[in-house]
């Protein structure tokens, strides 16, 4: 049976730290679902269109990941898509305390399903999409640490 995991996130916008541990998660899993959590009480630079963009473009050439999007909750995507596994990356203690307590509520919603962690790198523990659009504001190259697409999508939105 193919093991399915589901990668979840605003990704506003994908880093180098998602793809790390997307990497990362294609050695466990036989196939990846990037899921675009769209909330819309969640503040991001780029439109949900532009981010689901960005996310295909950033896997293109990851054959075994499929990029889509839900506004419902994770548990029940991963239930109708068969899989039993949430993907997700920590950075720090406060990132752990958080995913401590969304684990609780996702078994709580979704019975069967499990969150599997994968820490970040240390050259990759300070990045979050948050940190890279302040420092894109405020004029930092942030092109390191993003998809080669991400810099691009900022660049052409400073052009406008």
């Amino acid at each position: 049976m193919e093991k399915i995991g589901v990668y979840p996130g605003s990704f506003g916008p994908i880093t180098n730290g998602h793809m790390d541990v997307l990497r990362r998660s294609l050695e466990v899993f036989d196939r990846v679902i990037l899921l675009l959590a769209v909330n819309p009480r969640k503040k991001s630079v780029f439109p949900v269109e532009e981010r689901l963009a960005m996310m295909k473009e950033a896997v293109k050439d990851m054959d075994r990941v499929i990029v889509d999007a839900t506004d419902g909750l994770t548990v029940d995507y991963c239930l109708a898509h068969g899989s039993r596994h949430i993907i997700r990356g920590l950075r720090a203690v406060t990132d752990f305390e958080y995913e401590f307590q969304l684990a609780a509520a996702n078994r709580f919603a979704g019975p069967g399903v499990d969150m599997v962690f994968f820490m970040s790198g240390s050259d990759t523990a300070f990045i979050s999409s948050s940190a890279i659009n302040e420092m894109e504001a405020s004029g930092v190259d942030i092109s390191p640490l993003v998809p080669e697409v991400v810099a691009r999508h900022y660049a052409s939105r400073k052009k406008k």
